[in-house]
């Protein structure tokens, strides 16, 4: 048939296909399929599966790629990876999914890293690092054994652990090697003589050469580091001082700007807030409390980053706005009337109680693992445990979630650890 003759016969016959109903169309294929020969079968076979398996990922601009790809969880994606090399390598390279899951974990995100694999693959590793948290695996203990009587106060700071106890010796420990130096002989480097009571608290500050210091007489003292004489000593206390805490601002307000430094100091009841600078001379700027009438007692734990302030109580987790005082929230998880606040950062805050240690997603104000804790010494004044490293608070990041997480000392003089396991 000529090309001319063929073509109009294919337009009639076209027509004619058109007008059929569907059974009738799928009558005349199959009759067409049966008189074909082998190469028209594998022609039928070779186009239908372009016709019918047509790759979206392959197809698409690489930027309406990811547009859709946005619209899946995190779990279908994974799935998807699996369908072949080209999806994998789209998928992979999706940094903005990747990104977001990461932060819905509670992780934290570096926006100069260019890799664009690399969010992925943190992914995966968050993503087995909150299902050991949920699965209550995410820990494991350890003992340093070597005072000989009580041990009453506790310090961590960069992976070392100072411990003081009741025979008469001060020890600090590597965490990470559990080696042990022995302080009892060392030099007197100063000593900071003048309260009438018990010491429950310090804290210290290099650039201003002060050292704070909170007590049983009711008082806060603030020191010359260098000297170790009293600069001043600020009253207003009508109990115990269980805590101090010197931290720069970060928040401006009509009574302080950011970087000027801030004392806090804790009772039974109340937060009192001083200006702490160059000038030692201060006045209370305010007084913070959960009860007019003391009815509502305040847990020795207290937590500053120079923006918020954050304190436990019988009802909860108390939140202070710094720059304006106001309270922004009162967190109360179930049974919170024995809970005490460890650590409290932008993504999770660590809690105990006298049978575990628990960690609060506080974007949902809910416990998402626990670790249990063995009869440790209770202290009133909170100086027998203490937090480790807390910066994974803020986020976690796939190098903060190791090394100490917990210490407390025991009946039987040790001290008790609890540390982050090593990833899977």
């Amino acid at each position: 048939m000529e090309k001319k003759d063929f073509e109009a016969w294919l337009d009639n016959i076209s027509i004619t296909f058109l007008s059929l109903t569907d059974l009738q169309k799928n009558e005349t294929l199959d009759h067409l399929i049966s008189l074909s020969g082998a190469v028209q079968l594998r022609h039928l076979s070779n186009n239908l599966e372009i016709l019918l398996k047509r790759d979206f990922l392959k197809l698409l601009p690489l930027e309406l790629s990811f547009y859709l790809l946005k619209w899946l969880d995190p779990q279908t994606l994974l799935t998807c990876c699996l369908v072949s090399k080209q999806w994998n390598k789209v998928i992979s390279a999706c940094t903005e999914v990747w990104q977001t899951a990461c932060k819905n974990l509670g992780w934290q995100i570096d926006d100069s890293v260019q890799d664009p694999l690399h969010w992925k693959k943190v992914y995966l590793k968050a993503i087995l690092r909150m299902k050991q948290l949920k699965d209550h695996e995410a820990f494991e203990t350890s003992s340093l054994i070597g005072h000989s009587a009580r041990v009453y106060a506790l310090y961590y700071k960069d992976g070392l652990l100072c411990t003081g106890s009741d025979d008469l010796s001060a020890k600090l420990w590597d965490v990470s090697t559990v080696a042990c130096w022995e302080w009892s002989s060392g030099a007197k480097t100063q000593h900071f003589r003048g309260h009438t009571g018990a010491v429950f608290s310090v804290d210290y500050n290099d650039e201003l050469d002060i050292l704070v210091s909170g007590s049983a007489d009711f008082t806060v003292k603030v020191w010359a580091l260098s000297t170790g004489t009293c600069l001043n000593t600020l009253t207003g206390h009508t109990e115990w001082v269980t805590k101090v805490v010197l931290q720069k601002c970060k928040v401006k307000s009509l009574m302080h700007s950011p970087g000027d430094y801030i004392l806090l100091s804790a009772d039974k009841y109340e937060i009192k807030i001083w200006p702490i600078g160059r000038e030692i001379n201060c006045k209370c700027l305010k007084t913070l409390s959960v009860s007019e009438d003391r009815s509502i007692s305040l847990q020795p734990r207290l937590h500053f980053d120079g923006k918020y302030i954050v304190c436990s109580s019988a009802l909860g987790l108390y939140q202070w706005d710094f720059a304006s005082y106001d309270i922004l929230r009162v967190i109360k998880p179930p049974d919170f009337s024995n809970v005490s606040l460890l650590g409290f950062g932008e993504i999770f805050a660590l809690l105990f109680d006298n049978r575990y240690l628990y960690i609060m997603d506080l974007r949902t104000e809910k416990l998402i693992s626990r670790w249990p804790l063995p009869e440790y010494r209770k202290s009133k004044r909170g100086s027998s445990f203490l937090a480790g490293e807390m910066s994974w608070l803020n986020g976690l990041n796939g190098q903060n979630d190791m090394g100490l997480v917990f210490a407390t000392s025991m009946p039987d003089h040790s001290i008790h650890l609890v540390l982050w396991k090593e990833h899977g």
